[in-house]
């Protein structure tokens, strides 16, 4: 067999070759930009668990912006957010074509100097907004625009926050060539909509990333393989959808070892043991990528709840944790409330909690 790219991606961020289950939502930001100011599209929260392709749609919405002409500045959240994105729009990152920009020039007329005291938090709603007016004015000499997206909004300091929308919302009321796109867990999601400073932020479009389908999921593994050369029976499709549960990073990864068996055989025809021994890897690769990094920094108490909770195949009324940990429903709370706020767990209907993290149930139960 000729030696042929492996088609699967599990890298972080990196596109996978198929978008399984997300062409609405790369289609609700298309249609945001082609649309012009004011399109839903336009302003857009992306949330979702880990793994569920957070970052590889913000990826994906930059190449599409890129295809427009658009230019695109990309950040992840921590400190120091705003500065990065000041620094960004006044140098000419992201920019699609070279842009000599001069803030002299440029900013002429803003009444603040360069200096660190335009950089100061009480300044800095003012300094973004500046700096992303005079972006778009050069931007506008040849009709294009900008789209800035933010990834893990969650760990974004609520300073950062109120400046990146009182600035993004000037630019909105003055009907100025712009979209912004935020990523993040689901904690997100209320934080941004229960800060009265930022209530702008509750028109954005907000797309949820879920498992996909495990019928689309057979599909996709279906035209990746056959499209790549290597045959595969139905059987061995069913086998390896079922076993990613849906999950978008499982999916990559299973996908990817079970090609790569085959590839070491130097064949072009998928065998069982090919299958077995991927999915093999994907689990070792997902214990070593998602669920061992979450155990880390938690109390023994901590995984002592998680592991009271593995005991149930969903989510587990707290009442029943407790029990299960010998402990009282009140001495439970506060380790239930340390995994709600590292975004381990999450809340489903009053009184029960599930895990947050794909599979790390399954790793508690066989690493117990």
């Amino acid at each position: 067999m000729k030696a042929k790219e492996n088609p699967f991606k599990p890298t972080a961020g990196g596109e996978p070759p198929l978008l399984i289950g997300r062409g609405k939502v790369i289609r609700d930001f298309e249609k945001g930009l082609d649309n012009g100011v004011g399109a839903p599209g336009r302003i857009m929260l992306v949330t979702g668990a880990r793994g569920t392709g957070k970052t590889v749609m913000l990826t994906v919405f930059g190449d599409r912006a890129k295809a427009r002409r658009w230019d695109v500045i990309e950040e992840t959240a921590s400190a120091g957010l705003c500065e990065r994105l000041v620094d960004a729009l006044r140098t000419g990152r992201g920019a699609l074509d070279h842009l000599t920009i001069r803030p002299s020039l440029t900013f002429a007329g803003a009444g603040i100097g360069l200096g660190e005291a335009e950089l100061s938090p009480k300044r800095m709603p003012e300094t973004l907004r500046s700096a992303i007016a005079g972006r778009l004015d050069a931007l506008e000499k040849r009709h294009a625009g900008l789209l800035i997206t933010i990834d893990e909004t969650q760990a974004a300091e609520r300073s950062d926050m109120i400046a990146i929308a009182t600035a993004i919302q000037h630019q909105i009321r003055e009907r100025r060539n712009i979209a912004i796109v935020f990523a993040g867990l689901p904690q997100m999601i209320s934080d941004l909509f229960n800060d009265e400073v930022i209530t702008f932020l509750r028109r954005a479009k907000t797309n949820i990333l879920t498992d996909i389908p495990l019928d689309e999921v057979r599909d996709a593994f279906a035209t990746t393989f056959r499209a790549s050369g290597m045959s595969i029976t139905d059987a061995q499709l069913s086998t390896a959808a079922n076993v990613t549960a849906g999950y978008p990073y499982m999916i990559q990864l299973v996908g990817y070892h079970i090609w790569d068996a085959a590839d070491m055989r130097d064949s072009d025809t998928i065998i069982d043991a090919d299958v077995t021994a991927g999915i093999e890897e994907a689990r070792i690769d997902l214990d070593n990528a998602v669920c061992i990094p979450e155990l880390q920094g938690l109390s023994k108490n901590d995984r002592e709840y998680l592991e009271a909770m593995a005991a149930s195949d969903g989510p587990s009324p707290t009442v029943n944790v407790a029990q299960r940990m010998g402990k009282t429903p009140n001495y439970a709370a506060t380790y239930r409330k340390r995994l709600l706020d590292a975004f381990v767990i999450r809340e489903t209907e009053r009184g029960e909690v599930d895990f947050a993290v794909p599979f790390l149930r399954e790793y508690l139960r066989r690493n117990q």
